[in-house]
């Protein structure tokens, strides 16, 4: 198979074109980073890029919490805007086969039980209850407090921030693309993703980053609210293999089919800074209380939907996911 891998020179765009070739498939790099006119926004080249392919794997985006709405702009032209260029031009070229990055922030919050009311849907936690050190989000009916549970792809969707929203539109885009050209479209809702080329200092850099490059200038990481935040911290290498699954699965012609992809072992953030701490023998986390408003609590995924239709099962554990990132560049 002869696939365009867009934003195949970034952090995961690179290890789905690692895994792509070491299946024997021919990936073909579409990153302004290699080519400054290689723009998914950019219609014509895109046409061009799409001569002889039987697939694309849309990587492309703009990442990251971003600065409330004053960039909502730049997201929406990079990750909504460049997602319909790329479908209009496959279907111009009669490419049928799509897989996307998507991303559990379409979620927002995760699911949540109430001992009185079942699975609710807490609101959005407020600046004053963060100032004030509540964190863990309420029943909306009695305010009880809730267990968290894993998030599987029925859930609700309820994006929290502007990036969230872009990438819940671009999913909505593939579908309308599947539904109108009869093509198959996977959108592999990706968890927290970490691993090698994992961007270093940049606003859109993840938690792990921010931490081991902490952990590099012999600072100790800096954990905001209690670090007792859930999430799914799942490697690169695993998630590029998914990629290659959902390339490789029976087309489903007209659809739009998701899956969350997870390692399927919750950990906290304070979890996570602790065992970047220890496999670098730096200084251990500081818990600050600090937040950022649209960071939601509990996110953690049921990836069993993928290990079931696809056979897809994440290789690389916790502990060693974590002290091979101590030491990548």
């Amino acid at each position: 198979m002869r696939v365009l891998v867009t934003g195949g020179a970034g952090f995961i765009g690179s290890h789905v074109v690692d895994a792509l070739r070491s299946y024997g498939h021919e990936a073909v790099v579409y990153d302004v980073r290699d080519d400054p006119g290689a723009d998914v926004r950019d219609a014509a080249a895109v046409a061009r890029s799409l001569h002889g392919i039987d697939a694309v794997c849309h990587q492309a985006a703009m990442v990251g919490l971003g600065n409330g709405v004053a960039d909502a702009a730049e997201y929406v032209s990079h990750n909504d805007l460049g997602t319909a260029v790329v479908l209009s031009a496959m279907a111009a070229a009669g490419v049928g086969r799509l897989v996307l990055a998507g991303s559990m922030v379409v979620y927002g919050e995760g699911r949540y039980d109430c001992v009185r009311h079942g699975v609710v849907r807490p609101g959005p936690r407020t600046a004053g209850d963060l100032g004030a050190g509540v964190y863990e989000p309420r029943c909306p009916s009695c305010g009880n407090q809730l267990s968290a549970g894993l998030t599987a792809e029925d859930s609700p969707l309820d994006p929290r921030n502007v990036y969230a929203t872009t990438k819940l539109t671009q999913e909505n885009l593939a579908a309308a693309w599947a539904r109108s050209t009869g093509g198959s479209a996977v959108s592999l809702r990706y968890h927290n993703v970490y691993g090698p080329r994992m961007p270093r200092d940049t606003p859109y850099a993840g938690v792990a980053s921010f931490f081991r490059s902490a952990l590099a200038r012999g600072e100790a990481p800096r954990v905001f609210e209690d670090g007792r935040q859930r999430r799914d911290f799942v490697h690169v290498r695993d998630v590029a293999a998914a990629n290659v699954a959902a390339l490789e699965a029976a087309a489903r012609d007209g659809a739009l089919t998701v899956y969350n992809t997870g390692s399927g072992e919750p950990h906290t953030v304070g979890e996570m800074a602790r065992a970047l701490a220890g496999a670098c023998g730096g200084p251990g986390p500081v818990v600050t209380g600090e937040y950022r408003l649209g960071d939601v609590r509990h996110i953690t995924a049921d990836s069993s939907r993928l290990r079931t239709e696809l056979g897809w099962k994440p290789e690389i554990g916790f502990d060693e996911g974590m002290r091979e990132f101590t030491k990548a560049g």
